[in-house]
């Protein structure tokens, strides 16, 4: 099968860079393995200081609500971090002090949202906090499931019942002038956080949970459905294994379900993550990238990959595969000319691209413009 250009990676890079070169009338197909960054996505895109049109134009299109505001975030453990540009559903506060009383709402035997935490954070900074419990029997099915009382089964539930629990938040609330929920709602019905918002008589903020992300999920199924409305292949549950290089050329990709259909391209971006995602693998002497054996920038000394206080930044989330300015990696000191890596598979190798969600927004856009340029300039040869 022949593209344009093929995609490694349906993650939130993998997924802008495609919609951006079927935008231009390129082919594509995309490459995902089914789980990315994005079920882990905090709602906020890092680094990203600035709302630029071409980022709110490609959100917008895709369905997905953007706001800006330069404040903080509530965090799911109760502390707090910059932001500036979310989803419609996440809140950015001028200063941590948001709130005088807060009631914190959680659901009856759901133990991956911390209402403890939160209340002790939010109280050192000076925000009265009740926490209470709501009993949904419509949860309980899911309840008595072992493993299953999680985000994406909550969530599917809420979107049918979220009136009955406006009407026990109502019921519970007293003096306080804000609600936190957990971020169950609006897996499939984006405007439920809005109406619960609407219904209730006090502010509502949404709190992350353990992973997955909700709010990362529904982004994730609307730019998927927006790629494959502009006619993009999805590859849903494959990944690459192996590419066929030669002279500093990528000629095709050998994924793990086609077996020995090879998909080949013009270009190729690699947007399969860090170490977390599996972009990149380790074992006790090296951190490497398992596709193509790409270069990577890493400190040799493997005691010096980690950080002994796990609450501190850990040193290993820097590392990422070498690129030259244009962001073709490098395979044993050579660029390849047709390759772009993006996404946090270049971890802080490239700090002038931005962290996190930016990271993956900017690169993805420097790449497809990168395709665009060479692209025109072989038509003009």
């Amino acid at each position: 099968m022949k593209f344009d250009s093929v995609i490694m990676g349906g993650g939130l890079a993998g997924m802008v860079a495609g919609i951006s070169l079927q935008q231009e009338g390129k082919s594509t197909a995309v490459i995902s393995t089914g789980q990315s960054c994005l079920h882990f996505f905090s709602g906020s895109f890092e680094s990203l200081a600035e709302p630029s049109p071409r980022v709110a134009e490609l959100f917008s299109q895709a369905g997905i609500r953007l706001h800006y505001q330069k404040g903080v975030r509530l965090m799911p453990l109760g502390s707090f971090q910059e932001s500036a540009l979310a989803l419609e559903d996440i809140d950015i506060f001028p200063t941590p002090q948001f709130s005088r009383r807060t009631l914190i709402v959680n659901f009856m035997g759901y133990h991956d949202f911390f209402s403890s935490f939160l209340a002790e954070g939010l109280e050192k900074q000076g925000i009265q906090c009740r926490i209470r419990f709501i009993n949904l029997p419509e949860l309980e099915p899911t309840e008595m499931a072992r493993g299953e009382m999680r985000p994406v089964q909550i969530a599917r539930t809420m979107d049918r019942i979220w009136e009955k629990a406006v009407q026990e938040i109502r019921l519970l609330l007293k003096d306080e002038d804000t609600v936190i929920l957990p971020q169950v709602f609006g897996l499939q019905d984006i405007s439920v956080p809005s109406r619960i918002r609407q219904a209730l008589p006090a502010r509502v903020v949404f709190a992350g949970t353990m992973p997955p992300s909700i709010p990362g999920i529904r982004t994730q199924m609307l730019l998927k459905k927006r790629y494959q409305l502009l006619g993009g292949t999805f590859l849903m549950g494959d990944e690459a294994v192996r590419a066929h290089i030669h002279d500093g050329v990528v000629h095709s990709i050998v994924t793990k379900n086609l077996d020995s259909h090879y998909l080949e391209g013009d270009s190729f971006i690699l947007a399969t993550g860090g170490l977390f995602s599996k972009g990149l693998k380790s074992n006790p002497f090296q951190i490497f990238e398992p596709v193509m054996g790409l270069d990577v920038e890493y400190a040799e000394d493997r005691n010096t990959w980690y950080n002994p206080s796990f609450a501190e930044k850990q040193p290993y989330m820097d590392y990422g595969v070498k690129t030259d300015e244009n962001l073709h990696p490098f395979l044993e000191g050579r660029s390849v000319t047709n390759l772009y890596a993006i996404g946090s598979l270049l971890g802080n190798t490239r700090p002038e691209l931005g962290s996190g969600a930016g990271l993956a927004i900017n690169s993805a856009f420097a790449a497809v413009d990168e395709i665009l340029r060479s692209a025109q300039h072989d038509k003009e040869d």
